[in-house]
């Protein structure tokens, strides 16, 4: 960051757990506080999921957001250290993200709109499978999925949801999204695409009334739908902070060699 360690301004966050909020008192007590509006850093401490949170939070806002974990998998958190803090944030790297905007159509005609910095997914509703027909810009490139769903995710998303699925790990530069199947059952050998990151995807679900989907944009859940759209907005950049050495980039290369 271009702003001198001794000057910045931080805001600090944490998720409902106790050695969360117990970590934000004492970082607060050593190095102040402002309103997240005033921040020149938002400093998240919890787990993968709070910093999504927390993301979701400051979608409209320009301000790059500094995890440590104190949750549980902390893929996307800095390693939880209250020495040397504002030295750590002034010389983290950026990873920046543009989210998916989801927009789903339910069987009421109703539209609905979010957005997922991980995936958009659809999933089956009851136990049996659902169906769905998929189109890419326009072209229908996939008449009927029998599956438990499928998912477009991002590069960020790709390590997430996306990786246990069995989908593909995309670097964050790469400019690509992945289109990944949940337990297909016919085509049985389908196992997704990679997509151009200006690819607009478009799910029909059929039988829709027998076989009911759910949609879901990270925490957002849309039920009985019936037609999702998905889109990059590359409009909207979310930035993240990693220390140095330890980039997003190097934790997606090291996650592609791990046992």
């Amino acid at each position: 960051m271009t702003v001198a360690p001794s000057s910045l301004k931080l805001a600090f966050c944490a998720s409902d757990r106790p050695e969360a909020q117990q970590a934000r008192a004492r970082l607060i007590e050593r190095y102040g506080q402002v309103q997240e509006f005033q921040a020149d850093a938002i400093v998240a401490l919890g787990g993968d999921g709070f910093m999504l949170e927390t993301m979701h939070a400051n979608l409209m806002r320009k301000i790059p957001v500094y995890g440590m974990n104190r949750g549980s998998v902390g893929f996307l958190m800095n390693d939880y250290e209250e020495d040397g803090l504002l030295d750590r944030i002034a010389a983290a790297g950026r990873a920046v993200i543009h989210p998916l905007q989801m927009d789903a159509w339910t069987e009421s005609g109703a539209v609905h709109t979010g957005l997922a910095i991980n995936e958009v997914s659809l999933l089956r509703q009851t136990r049996q499978s659902a169906k769905l027909r998929i189109s890419v810009d326009g072209k229908v490139r996939l008449e009927e999925l029998a599956c438990d769903g499928c998912m477009v995710a991002t590069p960020a998303g790709s390590t997430a949801y996306n990786l246990s699925a069995h989908g593909p790990i995309i670097p964050l530069d790469a400019r690509m999204l992945a289109l990944t199947p949940i337990s297909a059952f016919r085509p049985r050998r389908w196992r997704g695409a990679l997509l151009s990151h200006r690819a607009k995807v478009e799910f029909e679900v059929l039988e829709a009334d027998k076989r009911p989907v759910s949609a879901v944009a990270d925490g957002l859940e849309i039920r009985r739908v019936v037609k999702v759209a998905v889109k990059e907005r590359r409009d909207v950049g979310l930035t993240m902070l990693f220390d140095a050495g330890r980039s997003f980039e190097e934790r997606v290369l090291a996650e592609q060699f791990t046992g």
